[in-house]
């Protein structure tokens, strides 16, 4: 009888031991190919563009702080010894430098002096040898994430990045006999279950740092009698198939250690950076202390929730590292006096989100949305951040002033909100430095930028009198006065927003004070066709029809597509394509991506010229002269505009290096009983009242082509009708000069019938 028990005591025994071992098989090709494909999703990160420092630049230096707090860098009272730090004295500003790392350039930090009078930047200098540098580039700031379903962020490291005090703050904590087990720690589990004994309750746990992973990366958080047995046995597998220095990189990998708002937090090298702003290799033995205690409770002893329980819990830490005798008793004391300094608490929140939006949307022809959120990418903008913050809170501030003042709107829409949209390009290279869609995202993600389509009013008559310059010159003479027009066989009369505006206007006089009489006698002269054909070419995509309306803008464009067009005007007569997107790399700094700038020369640099100077006059004596009030006194041109019933109100302006667009109206087309110039053009002053580094103050350059003669300003002078009683300097295109005044007499066939035809149709009159 006992035989029969023992033999089946032994068959059972051989069977348990034969699934156990079957089960172990099973659950080792699963730890194979778990391993063995990609070990994490990683979201890809997107960054802004660098930002370049060089003597001579104005900078805004409240604004130009907020750069440096956002990119890290902390404030100290002496002088910076480690990255990351900055030293602000009377004169100016000392930074110790964090790497540079893009897909162009890569740099070490480095100690450096950036001297700054008033709000210009006079030198910088390296401060430890005083090599004097004419240009400097500060490094990309993150804007976002593209997170998976999980939502969790990391930065992978290296074993060889952790230091051994890290390393053993972390056995102290978690298993200090880490490297004498092979997977499960019997004594550790004994010693556990004699504290809780004691204790009345759970206060330690058996778990080695191998279970730890086991359980993070392998298995659900339930707790069962199967799911720890499941964890026992993948940690035995582990520790026969990896070695310690393996299952230590995996587990700093994986580990979480707190909660940034919706986002968790995973991993040593994420950690370093959320608590304490560097490197895991930078941290002190105390920094490294209070990451190893989170591992226990992230969310209970962190020190962005209580400061104290934090401190508690590190020194327990150092404690265990002195009883290990991995630190000294002068180690200890000196570590447990010190006060926990965090780099400081930032909540994620998506940055700028219609321009992610619009990039997201560009990168969906590159690639799937599961690639962006797992694939680690690093995805490098166009986005100036600085001006981006500048571009919300104008357009943020612009709308609150027109609410409060504007007295029609309150009583006409009273509780209704505004909207309103901005977009900020580099003319000649297309980059988007700054783009918001709307007042409020979280309201509306509607993006009013590339997603709208509105009447342009006024803002569309440059590319009427751009259609002209071949036969018109600035000081042709154009009729102002009231005509009616048929347009599907019912009469059309246009006016004039300024009713006693003269019955004869230049060319020039007609776009500087937007007069609707003489740009629809101008479209008229020259052919609605023409008009239609040459709008195609800058870019719009919008039907447009061959009425008269045309030229008053009664048809509707993307704001986008009218930003780009203004382009050609302050880029010498190229046609950028708006970019968002600089470059993509992988998590092995691999170039995926790059989009190269696309661009066409749509017109010459003369007749750009003409264009610009045309638009400065619109600045310094027509609708938008009231802008020099507001502090803008360098070179600009640009043009309001106003659709019917002043439904939009529109200011496009441009510096040779910058253009920005601001639209303002609401999306239903309701009025806003106000026009471009007291509802957008405020906004764009103060906009780029704060983003100095972008205005040189240069004036527009004179390209070949061009001639400045001194002639007569009025149109009644140009038709004979009377004496030249004002002079001024007038630029023309060498191709088309007014009798008289060109060396050659090429073009000059068409003027002289055009201004034989003016006269004779003014005769008597």
């Amino acid at each position: 009888m006992i035989k029969k028990i023992f033999i089946a005591a032994a068959a059972i025994f051989i069977l348990l031991l034969s699934s156990i071992l079957a089960y172990g098989w099973y659950l080792a090709s699963h730890v194979d190919d778990r391993f063995s494909a990609r070990r994490w999703s990683i979201p890809s990160k997107v960054y802004s563009d660098t930002f370049l420092l060089y003597p001579g630049q104005q900078i805004n230096r409240q604004l130009f702080g907020h750069r440096l707090k956002r990119l890290g860098y902390r404030i100290i009272s002496r002088q910076p010894q480690r990255k990351g730090e900055m030293q602000i004295y009377t004169g100016g500003i000392r930074l110790f430098l964090n790497d540079l790392k893009t897909p162009w350039r890569m740099r070490p930090g480095f100690l450096i002096d950036i001297e700054i009078d008033a709000n210009t930047i006079t030198s910088i200098f390296k401060s430890s040898t005083d090599e004097r540098l004419s240009l400097l580039e500060l490094e990309p700031e993150e804007i976002t994430q593209f997170f998976g379903i999980k939502r969790e962020v990391r930065q992978l490291v290296a074993i060889n990045e952790v230091p051994q005090h890290f390393i053993q703050a972390v056995m102290a904590a978690e298993d200090n006999r880490f490297y004498s087990h092979g997977g499960i720690d019997p004594r550790g589990i004994a010693r556990a279950l004699m504290t809780n004994i004691v204790y009345g309750s759970i206060r330690q746990g058996g778990s080695t740092i191998t279970q730890q992973l086991a359980k993070n990366y392998f298995l659900t958080p339930e707790r069962t009698i199967s799911r720890k047995l499941k964890e026992m046995i993948l940690s035995v597998i582990l520790e026969l198939k990896y070695s310690k220095a393996e299952i230590l990189e995996i587990y700093f990998n994986e580990i979480y250690l707190g909660q940034k708002g919706s986002i968790s937090v995973n991993g040593v090298g994420e950690a370093s950076y959320f608590y304490f702003g560097k490197s895991v290799s930078d941290l002190t033995l105390s920094e490294s202390a209070v990451i190893a205690g989170l591992i226990k409770a992230p969310n209970i002893y962190s020190p962005y929730v209580d400061i104290k329980k934090c401190r508690s819990r590190r020194n327990d830490v150092l404690q265990a590292m002195h009883r290990l005798k991995w630190i000294s008793a002068a180690q200890l004391n000196a570590q447990q006096k010190l006060n926990i300094k965090t780099v400081g608490f930032t909540d994620y929140g998506k940055k700028a989100p219609y321009f992610i939006d619009y990039l997201a949307q560009q990168l969906t022809s590159l690639y799937r949305p599961e690639d962006l959120t797992s694939l680690g990418l690093s995805i490098y903008t166009t986005m100036d951040t600085q001006v981006q913050i500048a571009a919300e809170t104008s357009l943020k501030a612009g709308l609150i002033r027109l609410e409060q003042h504007n007295s029609m709107l309150q009583r006409k829409n009273p509780g209704r909100r505004l909207q309103g949209a901005v977009i900020v390009l580099q003319p000649k290279t297309g980059h988007i430095l700054a783009l918001v869609g709307g007042r409020n995202y979280g309201q509306s993600q509607f993006n009013r930028i590339t997603q709208a389509r509105r009447q342009p009013g006024s803002a569309f008559k440059p590319f009427v009198f751009a259609t002209a310059l071949d036969e018109f010159t600035p000081v042709t003479p154009l009729s102002n006065e009231s005509q009616t027009y048929e347009v599907n066989g019912k009469p059309w009369q246009p006016k004039n927003f300024d009713p006693d505006a003269p019955e004869r206007v230049t060319f020039r006089q007609a776009l500087e004070n937007s007069y609707n009489l003489a740009t629809v006698d101008l479209a008229m002269q020259i052919g609605l066709e023409p008009i239609i054909d040459n709008a195609k070419r800058f870019g719009f995509s919008t039907p447009l029809k061959p009425f008269p309306s045309l030229a008053l803008g009664a048809f509707e464009v993307e704001p986008l597509e009218l930003a780009r067009a203004y382009c050609v005007f302050a880029a010498d007569g190229i046609l950028p394509n708006p970019l968002p997107l600089k470059a993509v790399v992988d998590e092995n700094d691999n170039m995926l991506a790059q989009r190269y700038l696309k661009v066409a020369q749509l017109i010459s640099p003369a007749k750009a010229f003409m264009l610009s100077s045309l638009l400065q006059g619109v600045v310094t004596q027509g609708t938008a002269r009231k802008l020099i009030n507001y502090g803008i006194n360098w070179p600009v041109a640009g043009k309001t505009g106003t659709s019917n019933d002043f439904r939009d109100a529109w200011f496009v302006g441009y510096t040779p290096d910058i253009l920005a667009l601001i639209w303002v109206g609401f999306d239903n087309g309701d009025s806003i009983y106000t026009t471009g110039s007291a509802a957008a053009m405020p906004i764009w002053a103060n906009l780029v009242q704060k983003i100095p580094e972008h205005i040189s103050g240069k004036a527009f350059r004179i390209p070949e082509g061009i001639e400045t003669h001194s002639v007569c300003a009025d149109a009644a002078s140009q038709i004979g009708q009377q004496p030249c009683a004002t002079k001024i300097n007038e630029h023309f295109l060498a191709s088309n000069m007014p009798t008289g005044l060109s060396p050659s007499k090429k073009g000059s066939g068409i003027f002289n019938r055009f201004f034989k035809s003016i006269k004779d149709a003014f005769k008597g009159s």
